[in-house]
């Protein structure tokens, strides 16, 4: 049986990529002129605690102006806590963060994933315990919209190294009026926005045969920017699975795996799909965009938001396709995680922080509108009700019971991504599959190790 989430309440849009790689500008700044926004530039005086915040480029959350605005309500409670902000991409991000550790100047509060916060620097005694921020009432209102949340937060030790705001769960895009064109959309459910692993490639070669694009379906892999996408794939095609059930140890190389890898070679030489190891998400999703492919693996509601401006066709969110027709998707989790960097004052006025952006009955559902994606805690239920995005984000809530299993919190995630990119390359280039898929989980089980 494949597992299913209780639905979120629908939700809004937001610019951003995130998760597909296609934010690639960095930006830094602080709330005040002075700071550069390290870690070690925070502290604590008096009655007054300075901290600073890094964040990823989450939907509005990039924009100075859009958390500054924030800052400035969390002021008007603390007066006393002076918060610095830097934003980070996800092309150099990493690297910055790690560089910090390094030095020793890590930032007070990231807002981020359970894979950075929890398996990675969480797992390396990086971070603060957050147990204190999961109440009996917040771990109740989170466990009404789903257990997944709540496991992927707390470590193998039973530490909570994230607190949540916000989840989706990604999935991908046709174009319709494309689809229209070439009579492909009696392959689709369109009522349950589903279809079969045979009825996917019956509508490719529709596609193909139609002449109407330059290429039905690309699958990228210039790197990991946007890897949820072909993971979801491979793994929907014949319901293979990505680990086990624990997340001990990665199992791309099941005969399910390795069926679909097959099924994607085939296709790739018979030009219904497109192997293009000089692409990454963002690439993909631009050709989307401007109708040189007909459909899109890294797509969601900020994409779509995103993407708005630039396509003269319709974009028609789909689940994946799976063999039985009941398609997992991946999920994304954001929340905050505090670095330990020794100083009481400052954790505690970062966690004053996180519970006002994500608790505030009034800020909270602020918070998460600003993501474009949807509430972890079912009290906020609709946040989009009566906004221009409540139709759109009405659409995408229907993915989110589709929500599979949160294996993003696997040793060696890092490694494995770039494993990952690299088996895909391999396939592409005709090596066996099944080799190629034994070379990565040799590579990506290593890493656990």
């Amino acid at each position: 049986m494949k597992k299913a989430m209780a639905v979120v309440m629908a939700s809004t849009m937001a610019l951003s990529l995130v998760a597909c790689g296609g934010n690639t500008t960095s930006s830094s700044s602080s709330n005040t002129p002075t700071d550069s926004g390290s870690g070690s530039s925070s502290s604590a005086k008096g009655d007054s605690t300075e901290i600073t915040l890094w964040t990823y480029p989450i939907g509005q959350w990039q924009k100075e102006e859009t958390v500054n605005g924030f800052i400035a309500e969390f002021n008007k409670q603390h007066p006393e806590i002076k918060v610095n902000v830097e934003y980070l991409d996800y092309k150099n991000g990493d690297d910055k963060v790690t560089t910090a550790i390094e030095a020793k100047k890590t930032p007070d509060i990231i807002f981020e994933g359970p894979e950075r916060l929890v398996s990675n620097w969480g797992a390396k005694n990086l971070m603060v315990d957050l147990t204190d921020l999961w109440t009996d009432e917040a771990t109740a209102d989170i466990s009404k919209t789903s257990e997944a949340v709540m496991k992927a937060c707390k470590s193998s030790d039973g530490k909570y190294y994230e607190y949540p705001m916000c989840m989706t769960a990604h999935n991908m895009a046709i174009n319709y009026d494309v689809f229209e064109q070439a009579d492909a959309l009696k392959y689709i459910d369109k009522e349950n926005r589903t279809w079969t692993t045979e009825n996917f490639e019956k509508a490719l070669q529709a596609v193909k045969d139609s002449g109407l694009v330059q290429t039905p379906a690309i699958v990228y892999c210039g790197g990991q920017g946007g890897d949820q996408g072909t993971r979801a794939l491979v793994n929907n095609l014949y319901s293979g699975k990505y680990t086990d059930e624990g997340h001990t140890k990665y199992t791309a190389d099941s005969a399910e795996n390795v069926k679909a890898l097959q099924k994607l070679q085939d296709m790739n030489k018979a030009g219904l799909v497109t192997f293009d190891p000089a692409l990454q998400a963002s690439d993909e999703l631009q050709m989307f965009a401007n109708g040189t492919a007909a459909m899109s693996f890294c797509w969601n509601a900020s994409n779509e938001a995103s993407y708005a401006s630039q396509t003269q066709f319709t974009p028609y969110a789909m689940n994946f396709p799976s063999d039985d027709g009941k398609a997992e998707l991946c999920g994304g989790i954001w929340g905050f995680g505090i670095f330990d960097n020794g100083d009481e004052a400052r954790i505690d006025a970062a966690k004053e922080f996180i519970r006002f952006i994500c608790d505030d009955e009034k800020q909270g559902p602020e918070s998460v509108k600003a993501t474009g994606f949807f509430p972890v805690r079912a009290s906020f239920g609709n946040v989009y009700e009566g906004t221009e995005n409540a139709e759109r984000m009405a659409t995408f809530s229907k993915f989110l019971p589709n929500m599979g299993d949160y294996y993003n919190v696997t040793g060696g995630w890092t490694e494995q991504r770039t494993a990952w990119w690299n088996m895909l390359q391999q396939v592409s280039n005709g090596t066996e599959v099944a080799k190629a898929a034994e070379t990565f989980v040799s590579t990506a089980n290593a890493a656990i190790k």
